[in-house]
């Protein structure tokens, strides 16, 4: 199988490294001094599952020498999706398999706005991992895991395919009843944490010391269900339970990649993760002040740092 990691980050680095570890021809595209490093030291993974380099097959930053794959593992940010579909249309077969594993509740949604429904798939990730240096990518914490699944939930050949894929790997993958509904948890997590963590500028367990902080974090979880809810998206009081179980367990001075993006003045996912629910809940006719009060603190340095 040919596989094509765009973007090679945290995410795609991580299990892009162990796909190339585990003997699959892997093409990885990446820019800069990590395309650098890369090529000339192979990719480093430093993880708390033990660490390792490896050499892919062919790491390179344009598309036009990369061969047709069979699968492309998407490891860039949410924002970055269509300009990433786009670039591959070109690029990709009818048997191609576009696998997004973004933070964001609409990813797929993106995806076929560009390309054909039949090559794209649902998915997301669990893993908190960053490029430490240029060719280094450091795992810190979560027993990763790829969640994935056809759009409209049917189990599939290539669905079986890929699951055998990730295992040979050593990924640990889940292929479930609802991908939407998995993918909207995870959306509920990331985006509770991300916008007020970006707005208040420490670390989760600092949020949790503030009775007030830690009750703003709560109406902006209740918000997300009631947006998820009127969308048809059965997230219920469990999966808000769990994922304030999880805010519970994060070790001091965690933060959300999000949030670390708006603190270093970079671009971040504001704007598919509390902006997407602050527009989908006007869409729907739904209050959602929390969330809003977050977006538009946070918006002018989202602007600033895209420049416009």
């Amino acid at each position: 199988m040919k596989i094509l990691i765009f973007g090679i980050g945290g995410v795609g680095g991580y299990f892009g490294g162990n796909l190339a570890q585990a003997g699959y021809n892997v093409t990885m595209i990446a820019r800069g001094k990590h395309l650098e490093a890369i090529n000339k030291n192979g990719l480093e993974v430093e993880s708390i599952n033990g660490n390792f380099k490896v050499k892919p097959n062919l790491v390179i930053d344009e598309l036009a020498k990369v061969p047709t794959p069979d699968l492309v593992i998407l490891g860039v940010k949410s924002w970055q999706i269509q300009e990433v579909a786009n670039k591959l249309k070109p690029l990709i077969s009818p048997e191609t398999m576009i696998l997004p594993l973004q933070n964001g509740a609409n990813n797929v949604e993106k995806l076929l706005e560009i390309l054909p429904q039949r090559n794209v798939l649902a998915g997301l990730c669990h893993i908190v991992s960053f490029v430490e240096r240029p060719g280094k990518i450091k795992h810190v914490s979560f027993e990763p895991r790829i969640t994935f699944g056809e759009i409209d939930n049917s189990t599939s050949e290539r669905i079986q395919r890929l699951k055998t894929v990730f295992e040979k790997a050593g990924i640990t993958n889940f292929n479930p009843e609802n991908i939407q509904l998995e993918i909207w948890k995870k959306f509920l997590f990331i985006t509770t944490i991300s916008g007020l963590g970006g707005l208040t500028r420490v670390s989760i367990d600092k949020i949790r010391e503030s009775e007030y902080l830690y009750d703003l974090l709560l109406k902006t979880a209740k918000e997300i269900k009631l947006v998820a809810n009127a969308k048809g998206i059965p997230l219920a009081e469990e999966h808000l339970e769990k994922a304030f179980e999880i805010i519970q367990n994060q070790p001091p001075g965690t933060t959300a990649s999000t949030q670390r993006d708006i603190m270093a003045g970079r671009p971040s996912e504001l704007e598919n993760f509390n902006g997407f629910i602050v527009k989908e809940a006007e869409k729907l006719g739904i209050a959602t002040p929390v969330n809003k009060m977050i977006y538009e603190c946070l918006l002018p340095m989202e602007k600033k740092a895209r420049n416009s």
